[in-house]
């Protein structure tokens, strides 16, 4: 493809186009975009790269050029910084020497004029011509400083004797002509004598002080253009900067959307057509850096034109993948994730739920104001306001896990558990959508908290959340669906602060089961790290690795959240996967980003061969066929900036409802206060419910210490029973009074400073009331499993049974 070619440089233009830059001895020379303005050297990886990321500048007022050949020529400023460059012809070549050249001559000029031309002194030696500009500004400043001084004396003095001339003279005026006469006269003359003397030193000092300014009023006005001309640079700098810095917050909060061809970068690699908006042109893979990247450990390419004959080929390969005749494959049906589905099109809704909250006030927070109180303080006992909070409890934000169930409905109809795991990966991706802007800390739940979200007549679904453990802290969620499945999961977590961030931990398993097939799944959450805990915006990020198996079949997905790096040549937030049968053989790759999308392409073929991986390995080969969209993340509502980013499932979930138990999320009352805007009322209540549950847990635990005989305090102790001490300070040790846990922690998991370790309490025996812990048959780990009963008394109303925590 022709390009235009570059126009012919004239003095002071801004010259732009294509040159060929060396990077390394493994990349040779890469097409890079030149901009040449102001004396300086810019390039950028694209076009696009202007207004926002530069890749390297040179000042060519200090700059050599030299010509190599008839198309090479090198650039260095003198060690520091060297740039070899290959035109595409020796006219094009001669073309930039030319501009360059020119650009050099006005910026070796524009650096000659800001000197001091008039100054006769000899130039300062390197190194010491600030110190000796200083030194010469401060002496002359000292110099007017007292001329203006001898100025201001001068004037007194002129007015002082200035009046007694005049008075001298109205008395001479009113001397009648007698012996008094010559001694006026005299007086007279004095007092003009003196004037004279002092308006002689006047017009003196005034004449030294011109002189002086004249002298240097030349340096000065070169001086102040100097500058003029450095703010000028400063202000584009800053300009350049601040538009590089909005490009990253966009890509940290989303923005960055992930290319189609993101599946197949050999095709970017051999030419294709970039895709608009993307940042990157067809070299963005060519990129060398230095800092070392997480290596991507398999390559997609295009499979074999033969494999996309459909048909036959299509349908051989389902059979061979153990299809059922007459089932739908992956390739054939409408896979995007759409909330009008036909299924949810099938029942209208029943109610119709709220779209909106009352927008979140603009109150400022003093942190130190907090912090000063809290010295010498246990850290469990430090309380943090709602002003860090977000409007709804963790078992609310645990039910969010939900937002995207089609998926799983879908699944539940797959007859082959290989397509049926793309959307079970899926599923699990998208459970942290809803995390990337959710900076706002949930409210802790309270020891026999729940949270019930029926959406049986919208959605199919029931869930229901509770609060089964304190010490330490977990909450178990139970949710089956009329269309096929059932999914269970125990979130607790361990975090970490490690300065400038919180790297948080969740622990347990989530587990799916599909009815049909009797297919169990079973998977665990990554790390969730919130960066900025201290100074700065607030940001979260998703790193780790997640293996979701089919215990029934052995089927594996292995998913890798690559964690954000300034370096990496990928889309931010980027997840890849490779679904494999019980044997290790790879049918289907995913990828996409956790915030955005999820697409899917079938594996028609693997070798071991390509670039060499991490370790010295080789990476895998994966001949696929063309990509398609798996999940797509739903757009926010208008205004969620204002609602705390708050996704439509998510405005409802405190949404009042009647006939909910009494120990409901929504029922909460410094929740429900929060939320209204009513922030200080809403401090007030949660210390007043924080307090009320250390009472009742020192109350538990007095009860199960009197109901322990002698006989068996003497005995060695059980499980836990190491723990049944009572600490000497109860207030001080019951309670860590605000640690998360869920499927995805926000920005501040703990009410002690940023994840401060407490002492673990006393064990109460505490048991839950809808779930009992057990042995989960498929991992063999403990958990809490859901014993039914809600749902009855639900609907008999009868909740006598309920604990009054609120």
């Amino acid at each position: 493809m022709s390009e235009p070619k570059a126009p012919i440089p004239a003095p002071g233009d801004t010259y732009k186009g294509w040159l060929f830059k060396w990077t390394n001895y493994i990349k040779g020379y890469q097409r890079r975009w030149f901009v040449l303005s102001n004396g300086l050297l810019s390039y950028y990886r694209t076009q696009a790269e202007m207004g926002h990321t530069c890749r390297g500048t040179i000042n060519l007022a200090t700059a050599n050029i030299a010509v190599e050949d008839s198309c090479n020529f090198v650039i260095s400023n003198g060690g520091t910084q060297t740039y070899h460059l290959k035109a595409s012809s020796e006219v094009e070549r001669q073309r930039w020497i030319t501009a360059l050249e020119l650009a050099k001559a006005k910026a070796f000029r524009m650096q000659a004029e800001s000197d001091d031309s008039g100054d006769e002194s000899s130039p300062p030696a390197a190194g010491q011509g600030g110190g000796s500009r200083n030194s010469e500004v401060q002496s002359t400043l000292r110099t007017l400083g007292s001329k203006v001084e001898d100025l201001s004396t001068c004037n007194d003095l002129i007015a002082k004797h200035g009046s007694a001339l005049q008075r001298s003279l109205s008395e001479l005026e009113g001397v009648r002509l007698e012996g008094q006469t010559s001694e006026k006269i005299r007086q007279v003359t004095e007092r003009a004598t003196l004037f004279r003397i002092t308006s002689n030193a006047m017009i003196n000092a005034c004449r030294d002080f011109l002189s002086l300014a004249q002298a240097h009023s030349k340096r000065w006005q070169k001086a102040l253009q100097a500058e003029r001309e450095q703010r000028v640079r400063l202000e584009e700098t800053l300009e350049q900067l601040a538009k590089q810095h909005n490009h990253l917050e966009r890509a940290f909060r989303g923005a960055t959307v992930l290319p189609p061809s993101q599946s197949n970068p050999a095709i970017d690699n051999k030419g294709s057509a970039p895709v608009k908006g993307d940042a990157s042109d067809e070299d963005d893979e060519n990129e060398f850096f230095d800092a070392c990247e997480d290596v991507q450990e398999f390559i997609t390419v295009p499979a074999d034109p033969k494999y996309h004959r459909s048909g036959s080929n299509v349908s051989g390969i389902s059979s061979e993948m153990g299809m059922d005749d007459g089932t739908t494959s992956l390739d054939e049906q409408s896979v995007a994730s759409n909330p009008e589905s036909p299924q949810s099109q099938e029942v209208v809704p029943m109610r119709k739920r709220r779209a909106r909250i009352p927008d979140k006030p603009n109150y400022s927070l003093n942190l130190w104001s907090i912090m000063k109180n809290c010295i010498g303080k246990e850290l469990s006992k430090i309380p943090m306001p709602v002003n860090f909070n977000e409007p709804l409890s963790m078992l609310q934000r645990l039910s969010e896990d939900l937002e995207y169930y089609e998926l799983l409905d879908r699944a539940a109809k797959c007859n082959n558990s290989l397509e049926q795991m793309c959307y079970v990966a899926a599923f699990t991706v998208s459970s942290y959508s809803t995390t990337v802007h959710r900076t706002g800390k949930p409210f802790n739940p309270l020891l026999g908290e729940t949270f019930e979200l029926d959406r049986a007549q919208e959605c199919g679904y029931r869930s229901l959340c509770e609060q089964v453990s304190h010490h330490p802290p977990a909450a178990a969620h139970h949710a089956i669906s009329e269309r096929g499945w059932t999914l269970r999961q125990e979130i607790a977590l361990a975090s970490k602060f490690r300065g400038k961030y919180l790297s948080i931990m969740p622990m347990g398993s989530i587990h799916c089961i599909f009815e049909k097939s009797d297919n169990h799944y079973s998977w665990k959450k990554v790390t969730t790290t919130v960066h900025n805990i201290i100074v700065g915006k607030l940001w979260i990020d998703q790193s780790g690795e997640i293996d979701v198996v089919n215990h029934r079949t052995g089927d594996r997905c292995h998913l890798k959240f690559a964690p954000y790096s300034y370096f990496s040549r990928d889309v931010a937030r980027k997840v890849t996967g490779v679904v494999t049968d019980k044997d290790g053989k790879a049918h289907f790759v995913l990828s996409g980003t956790w915030d955005e999308k999820m697409e899917y392409s079938r594996v028609m073929q693997s070798s071991r061969g390509g670039e060499n991986g991490a370790e010295g390995r080789q990476k895998t080969v994966y001949q696929t066929l063309k990509a398609k969209e798996l999940w797509k993340k739903t757009p926010l509502p208008d205004g969620a900036e204002n609602m705390y980013y708050f996704s439509t499932l998510a405005l409802t979930l405190n949404e009042p409802e009647e006939g909910v138990a009494p120990t409901d999320s929504r029922r909460r009352p410094d929740q429900r206060l929060m939320e209204q805007g009513r922030w200080e009322e809403a401090n007030a209540e949660k210390q007043r419910l924080e307090e009320k549950q250390r009472t009742v847990r020192r109350e538990r635990e007095r009860e199960a210490n009197c109901s322990a005989s002698p006989s068996e305090e003497a005995k060695e102790p059980a499980d836990g029973a190491e723990e049944v001490e009572i600490a000497s300070e109860p207030s001080e040790t019951t309670y860590k009074t605000e640690t998360l846990h869920g499927s995805h922690p926000p920005a501040y998991p703990m009410e002690g400073p940023y994840g401060a370790p407490v002492k673990s309490g006393h064990q109460d025996n505490y048991k839950a009331m809808w779930f009992e812990r057990r042995v989960d048959p498929a991992t063999g780990e403990p958990t809490h499993i859901y014993t039914g009963g809600y749902w009855e008394a639900k609907e008999q109303g009868s909740w006598d049974s309920c604990p009054d925590i609120f």
